[in-house]
């Protein structure tokens, strides 16, 4: 296990388990968490034995959103021509969409407007009972720059992602699922155990084709449905001289468990 300053980046079976550790800020996002994160994602993107890469929080929150304070005074001592938040943020949150493995976020607790946002930029969402989600941006006149307004509509209906744009009121973990935006809501104290089941389960699958299972799904959000059937035929095309697809036919056949090696 590796202890960064703002991430605890811990490998459990196939999972690589990245926590927001500033429990006593909320879990909110700071430069140097999110040049962590950033950091935590090329590990994890490079490391073969890593299956499934998982976000959690540690405390009462999974993560308040940004750090405005910090941000605010960072900003008035920037040099001219540095990256600003805006810009770190743009950058690591597109790579953990366009990660190439499966991303679950396991919300502990609080995701709030920069949360929610991170919450959006996973594939997958298991969510604690006690867990409330929420777009908050509107309470304080800030505008959302990472999904809330351009990514919500698609998770969860134009109309119900502005209901919680205007409102920035924050709702529990079952009404999120009843909306589609999680997955699955666990007890509290089954939270980890649960995802964890769950991260074995996709480490039986064959890497390859959940990769680009995920990057036709993302395109296809942008696609009509023609162009998105033509690029799936495509892949599958491609996919068919795979390795892992001819090992799976082949254990098929042979009646027995596949032995997928991502290629």
């Amino acid at each position: 296990m590796a202890n960064l300053s703002s991430i605890i980046y811990e490998q459990r079976g196939a999972g690589a388990w990245l926590t927001l550790n500033r429990p006593d800020a909320l879990n909110a996002l700071s430069f140097a968490m999110m040049h962590e994160l950033g950091d935590a994602l090329a590990r994890a993107r490079s490391d073969e034995t890593v299956r499934v890469l998982v976000i959690t929080g540690n405390g009462r929150a999974f993560c308040a959103g940004a750090d405005l304070k910090e941000v605010a005074e960072m900003q008035a001592h920037a040099r001219l021509g540095d990256p600003d938040f805006l810009d770190v943020v743009r950058r690591v949150f597109g790579e953990l969409r366009a990660f190439p493995k499966p991303v679950i976020a396991a919300v502990n607790g609080l995701a709030l407007a920069g949360g929610m946002e991170l919450v959006m930029a996973c594939d997958l969402v298991f969510a604690a009972e006690s867990a409330r989600l929420g777009d908050a941006h509107s309470n304080f006149g800030v505008f959302p720059g990472a999904g809330g307004a351009a990514v919500m509509p698609r998770r969860i209906g134009l109309n119900r992602a502005k209901y919680l744009l205007f409102s920035g009121e924050h709702l529990p973990a079952r009404e999120m699922m009843e909306m589609g935006l999680v997955n699955r809501v666990t007890p509290d104290a089954e939270l980890a155990s649960t995802v964890g089941r769950f991260v074995e389960k996709l480490a039986l699958k064959s890497p390859a084709v959940l990769r680009r299972m995920k990057e036709v799904a993302n395109r296809s959000m942008d696609q009509s449905q023609e162009a998105a059937l033509s690029d799936e035929l495509l892949n599958l095309r491609d996919h068919s001289r795979s390795y892992d697809m001819q090992e799976g036919l082949a254990a098929f056949r042979e009646k027995r468990k596949p032995a997928f090696k991502g290629y």
